[in-house]
């Protein structure tokens, strides 16, 4: 596994790290012993960075729970994100994040499921807030009693980024980044690599899409992509998407070998990206792990971009 400098926070951080988003129910059932199997053997593998939220999960913050749980004895060997922004939000009784109190109860109610006294990053999952005071000022409340580390926003646009960087604080980003969606290297990640922000990568593999395993005929059954079925509100995305994958298999054979090609073409933009794509079994865990072993070369980048831009 490559270990990166994390922009200004001073850490070594795995290259590959474990979205959790995937171990509360929303793309599938999954039973407690699988989760716990899953999330050991990443740290197994050799990653130190998992990143979660109060709303993943059926029901709401079951993510934390469990991922909690199965970091007992080793929370102090890795680096745990956070965000605070949607709770409930699917339910309908969404939290009104509109006073300091409101936001630091959140992240109390956090630490509750993580069973930690603190975590290392939290950020901001209001992608597109106009005014982040609140949030920026509850976040000095909680770094100064010792509840978080840094802080920094989830976000694809890079206004609501500088509003939230206003004071040069924001030490960490996370942002929509892969072979099927290149925008943010326009100005995006351009910006982090000057103020020094630490990146980390969500959709690495587009949801799935870029193993290679779909086609315009799959039904989707999880409650997260049943959107890319025909009628639904991501559909006209998904059939884009797909056929930039089909550009892809060009190149590159479906499966590990995709997976191997996404995730590193993440990991190796001069920014030094995290990616933090999610996982459903040990297996998995470990397969994603292996991608962090080796950046791509700059021949093997040019073959992806001319698939997908030819």
């Amino acid at each position: 596994m490559l270990y990166r400098e994390f922009g200004s926070t001073g850490w070594e951080v795995s290259a590959i790290g474990m979205g959790t988003w995937n171990i509360g129910n929303q793309w599938g059932e999954l039973d407690d012993a699988t989760v716990w199997a899953t999330v050991r053997e990443a740290f197994d593998a050799g990653m130190n960075l998992y990143d979660t939220a109060e709303s993943y999960g059926i029901p709401n913050g079951l993510s934390e729970m469990r991922l909690g749980e199965a970091l007992a004895g080793i929370r102090h060997q890795i680096y745990l994100v956070s965000k605070i922004g949607h709770w409930g939000q699917r339910t309908g009784q969404g939290v009104p994040y509109t006073t300091v109190d409101m936001i630091r109860m959140s992240c109390h109610a956090s630490l509750h499921r993580l069973r930690t006294d603190w975590v290392d990053v939290m950020l901001c999952h209001v992608a597109d807030i106009e005014d982040p005071s609140i949030f920026l000022e509850a976040f000095e409340v909680l770094q100064q009693r010792g509840k978080i580390r840094v802080y920094g926003i989830s976000t694809n646009d890079l206004d609501v980024l500088k509003r939230f960087n206003v004071d040069g604080n924001c030490s960490v980003v996370e942002v929509d980044y892969s072979l099927l969606n290149r925008q943010p290297e326009e100005a995006f990640l351009p910006y982090c690599k000057e103020n020094n922000i630490a990146v980390l990568v969500r959709g690495p593999l587009r949801m799935g899409l870029l193993s290679g395993k779909y086609d315009l005929e799959t039904e989707f059954t999880d409650t997260v992509r049943e959107r890319f079925n025909p009628g639904g509100d991501q559909r006209e995305q998904y059939e884009r998407d797909i056929a930039g994958v089909e550009r892809l298999k060009e190149v590159v054979e479906p499966g590990e070998d995709m997976v191997e090609a996404a995730l590193r073409f993440v990991i190796s933009h001069s920014v030094k990206p995290v990616a933090i794509p999610g996982c459903k079994s040990p297996e998995q865990a470990r397969m994603n792990a292996k991608m962090g072993e080796r950046e791509l070369t700059d021949a093997e980048s040019a073959t992806l971009r001319g698939a997908l831009d030819g």
